[in-house]
């Protein structure tokens, strides 16, 4: 009797989350048109784009084993499996995903992905692409999709990474007036390829806020922190993360303009997740080094032919698969923030939501820093409910 008590105590706790709370949870393709999702960006979205572009298939770490281990299959992209949007076009009801844009003789129909490692936006090495040179090779291939179906489609765009990586090594000892000069012409270039992305048609854009960079497995080896982060670059990533809202919200404020958008507080979000005495809420059991490497951190190597790196048993018990990139399962998890977790996490709306708002029409609300939704206010209900509960993936 005891037993069935704590069983309908924990369903009546999650029955009042769902009510108040607004959990995290996503119902694939329901009431969801079928629509594009193209992404733009450096190795956290490129879905082998550099592969492609280089032609160097068998040589590339992200095309050799232990990338793409949970799926049995390396294909180009850096996880031990799927990245955030193949996860996004898993909930878009895409069937097979979003292709890299320089594969030759694929069905481009549900988007394409024009993200390439290496990729920044103000000046990318020649083996990659600028965010522009991706916009531009979006502009050529433009042709394969109406007008009306690009403007109805999501645009995702993560970059920015490589640009302060770049900067703090060549600069490490640059004051702030000198950070906040940079942050400013990353900001202003990035505003002018969104521009340019608009005039060519895209209404609905996705814009992630940086991950605090100074916490990246990479960073914490490169730097000799231990198990602190490398604050200078958290900084960078500060600055650039405080220009994304207002940016948006000026395309969104332009009278008729039906410019919309989302910006997801990925800065918090892994914050949350690798914050010591927190990570374990989200059953990530390291998050300070990655699960494939070489070096204190094990932040460098993953997939080199030359390199004897090391791999972990258990990848999904690490936020890190390599010294820069999420784990499969921390992927998944981040996604699920992106397509529908509540306003604290993504704001003004989720993914799900842009995508069904109706074309043509201007935003209702906009962004704001630190918003609490008053159109989603929580109800008080008793505390005692939540108890012996563990309610981290709500938050």
């Amino acid at each position: 009797m005891a037993s069935k008590c704590n069983l309908m105590s924990v369903v009546g706790a999650l029955l009042v989350l769902s009510i108040f709370h607004d959990p995290t949870v996503v119902y694939a393709g329901e009431g969801v048109p079928n629509v594009a999702l193209f992404t733009f960006g450096d190795s956290y979205y490129d879905a082998g784009n550099k592969v492609f572009l280089l032609n160097k298939k068998r040589n590339l770490p992200q095309n050799l084993w232990p990338y793409g281990k949970s799926t049995d299959y390396p294909n180009g992209k850096f996880s031990d499996g799927r990245i955030v949007p193949d996860f996004i076009g898993e909930f878009m009801s895409i069937p097979n995903g979003i292709p890299p844009a320089l594969k030759p003789d694929v069905d481009f129909s549900r988007g394409a992905s024009f993200a390439v490692a290496d990729a920044s936006i103000l000046g990318a090495p020649v083996e990659s692409m600028t965010l522009n040179q991706q916009v531009n090779k979006f502009k050529s291939m433009i042709s394969k999709w109406t007008d009306d179906y690009i403007e109805k489609s999501v645009f995702m765009i993560y970059i920015g990474t490589e640009d302060y990586l770049n900067f703090t090594k060549t600069y490490p000892k640059a004051d702030a007036s000198a950070q906040q000069a940079f942050v400013t012409s990353v900001t202003k270039r990035l505003k002018n390829d969104i521009s340019l992305l608009y005039s060519l048609g895209a209404s609905r854009f996705v814009v992630p806020l940086l991950a605090p960079l100074g916490c990246l497995p990479i960073a914490r080896q490169e730097y000799k922190t231990g198990n602190e982060c490398y604050e200078p670059l958290n900084d960078l990533a500060k600055l650039h993360n405080k220009e994304i809202g207002p940016m948006l919200n000026e395309f969104a404020k332009i009278p008729k303009s039906g410019f919309l958008f989302t910006v997801f507080d990925y800065y918090n979000a892994v914050m949350r997740r690798i914050a010591s005495g927190r990570s374990i809420n989200y059953r990530f059991y390291v998050t300070n080094s990655s699960c494939c490497g070489v070096g204190t951190h094990f932040a460098y190597g993953c997939g080199m032919v030359n390199v004897h790196s090391k791999l972990c048993e258990y990848q999904r018990s690490y936020f890190f698969f390599d010294g820069r990139h999420n784990s499969e399962k921390a992927q998944e998890e981040l996604a699920n923030l992106l397509y529908g977790a509540n306003p604290t996490v993504i704001q003004p709306m989720t993914v799900r939501e842009l995508i069904v708002f109706p074309a043509k029409e201007n935003m209702r609300e906009f962004w704001e820093p630190n918003k609490l939704s008053t159109r989603r206010r929580r109800r008080p209900f008793r505390a005692s409910y939540l108890d012996g509960l563990d309610l981290s993936a709500y938050y």
